[in-house]
């Protein structure tokens, strides 16, 4: 994980049908980018709609850009056997804001415990090697409020840190809110602050 706190790990679309097999069972991996937990049921009802005859659809997602949230389920397979080594592997590859759902049609022979982490794990493995990551920026929003006659020092300033221009408004009073990194947003603040007829604030 990012230590900066100014990034997050996550993938950059679907990565469906991912195929294991063992002793007769099949396994098939879907990975899917979201961001809220409403996301994630349709997501998994996508996936029960595409395989109705399936014996279980065991999960694990994490969400929160600071890699806070998550949940597991082994539906119905043994407890610890199926949604945590499928979480293994969300952990195993930094990411977050991620569902990882892991179909099985039982094949006639009971694989134990020790079988069923191997095959989740593998085929969630499987599902994310496959699947493109990608970093995205957490930034704050910060308001500035100057006057007009300073508009070409303080923008001089904020040119200086290239963040990004959310809005722009222009009069006596103007006011730019942008989109600054967090590890930056404190010293940013603080610079302009301390400059005379300037206020800065953080707004999320």
């Amino acid at each position: 994980m990012d230590k900066t706190g100014d990034f997050y790990k996550t993938i950059a679309k679907t990565t469906e049908g991912v195929i294991f097999k063992d002793r007769g069972s099949k396994f098939l991996g879907y990975a899917f980018p979201v961001g809220s937990e409403e996301a994630i049921e349709k997501c998994l009802k996508k996936v029960q709609d595409e395989h109705p005859q399936a014996n279980h659809w065991c999960y694990a997602w994490r969400l929160g850009k600071n890699y806070e949230h998550y949940r597991v389920n082994d539906d119905g397979e043994p407890s610890n056997s199926a949604g945590m080594p499928i979480y293994g592997q969300i952990q195993a590859f930094e990411l977050t804001e991620v569902f990882i759902v892991v179909v099985r049609y039982f094949g006639g022979t009971k694989l134990g415990v020790g079988g069923l982490i191997t095959a989740y794990k593998t085929t969630a493995a499987e599902t994310l090697k496959k699947a493109k990551t990608l970093k995205r920026t957490i930034k704050k929003q910060v308001e500035i409020i100057y006057e007009y006659d300073d508009t070409s020092k303080i923008r001089a300033l904020i040119n200086r840190e290239k963040p990004e221009i959310i809005s722009e408004e222009f009069g006596v009073k103007c006011k730019i809110i942008m989109g600054i990194p967090v590890s930056k947003v404190k010293g940013f603040k603080e610079r302009f602050n301390g400059w005379k007829n300037a206020n800065a604030r953080i707004l999320d």
